[in-house]
């Protein structure tokens, strides 16, 4: 997280990328429900779509210059709901162990206290880096890929397999960027120590 002084080139709210990622959001307790109800394959189609609605938004943002306050906001906040809405869905089903949860959310809430703090002196919200979407990508394929493991046969088996190593790299890149993030919110708190 670098707060870097990057320059928004508009403000409109109703651009494509924009209105893509509020369809992402508008799509997370639609999600949820499929998953709870066990309709997974509907629960998969929800997530794929989201996956592909998230490349698009940023793609087309910069493509036709229309990175806006807004569309940051929005972007990280569908990522962060998804994997919200994931986790409490497997967990609740039990499919994923209840630990696993505990450490992607423990790593949020760290988050939310450094955003809190650079809020307290004056620096916007941390900017999403590399390592934090890599993080994110590879839990957005560990989610599905689990979810397909609640099954019998070869194919879940499979599954298993794959998901779960997504989900060992997701939550150690997850936990690396946090922790990241945590160097760097005390640096610029020092930095504001010193200056005074």
């Amino acid at each position: 997280m670098e707060v870097q002084e990057t320059r928004v080139q508009t403000d409109r709210v109703l651009t494509i990328p924009n209105i893509l990622s509020m369809a992402r959001l508008v799509g997370v307790p639609l999600f949820l429900w499929l998953i709870l109800q066990k309709y997974d394959g509907w629960a998969l189609l929800v997530l794929a779509l989201s996956g592909v609605s998230d490349y698009l938004d940023g793609k087309l943002a910069r493509r036709w210059n229309q990175v806006s306050s807004l569309g940051r906001l929005l972007d990280p906040a569908a990522d962060r709901l998804y994997v919200l809405s994931t986790l409490f869905g497997l967990t609740w089903r039990e499919i994923l162990p209840l630990w696993l949860t505990v450490a992607l959310l423990a790593r949020e809430a760290m988050l939310l206290v450094m955003v809190w703090i650079l809020r307290r002196h004056g620096y916007p919200p941390p900017q999403v880096n590399f390592l934090g979407k890599a993080a994110t990508f590879n839990l957005m394929y560990a989610f599905p890929l689990l979810l397909l493991s609640d099954g019998s046969g070869w194919l879940s088996s499979l599954a298993a397999i794959f998901g779960w190593a997504f989900a060992g790299w997701g939550t150690t890149l997850y936990w690396w960027a946090g922790i990241l993030y945590v160097v760097q919110v005390r640096r610029l708190v020092r930095a504001d120590a010193t200056a005074d």
